[in-house]
């Protein structure tokens, strides 16, 4: 799949098969986060790769929009010094892009994915072994759709995207973008 059509097609998969994703499709998927691009450079992120579906059940209980990493193959929690304090402004940018090099790296596998904000650092630190100087900002939760939800042959939804001509102004500000 190109790079236009995979962005064109992924949507957020919240409900995922029973199927291990192979260790080498993890490492590939992870591994195109690392290869992300950052501001100066920086590379601010670790991830923890989560399996264990003990642990995979404790992380989806650390924010209300966590609940899909329960089902999940496996989870990507993005670890970083504290995103606050400068010059880290820049951070939740860098880890929006590696995040998303991650999932469309995970959809050209076949594999869905679904970003989750954790509301509970404290929790998520403690299951993890994350130092409490490190933030645990989101996680993302990995699998195979599930074949009653799969979006890959769906079109798009009607409520989808603002076209092009909505969000886009020439040269200067337009209020009608």
């Amino acid at each position: 799949m190109d790079v236009s059509e995979a962005i064109k097609s992924n949507r957020s998969v919240r409900q995922f098969t029973d199927q291990p994703v192979p260790r080498e499709q993890i490492e590939q998927i992870v591994n195109a986060g690392r290869l992300s691009g950052s501001a100066k450079n920086r590379q601010p992120w670790s991830f923890v790769v989560v399996t264990q579906r003990d642990t995979l059940q404790t992380l989806s209980q650390c924010g209300p929009w966590c609940t899909h990493l329960a089902g999940a193959a496996f989870a990507v929690v993005m670890v970083v010094k504290d995103m606050h304090e400068p010059p880290t402004l820049t951070t939740p940018f860098d880890l929006g892009r590696a995040s998303q090099n991650m999932i469309l790296a995970a959809w050209e596998l076949g594999i869905g994915s679904c970003m989750a904000t954790v509301y509970e650092p404290d929790r998520t630190r403690a299951a993890l072994s994350v130092p409490a100087d490190r933030a645990v900002p989101w996680a993302i939760s990995f699998g195979y759709p599930h074949p009653d939800i799969d979006p890959r042959g769906r079109a798009p939804r009607k409520e989808g995207r603002r076209s092009f001509e909505d969000v886009a102004s020439w040269e200067a500000w337009d209020e009608n973008a």
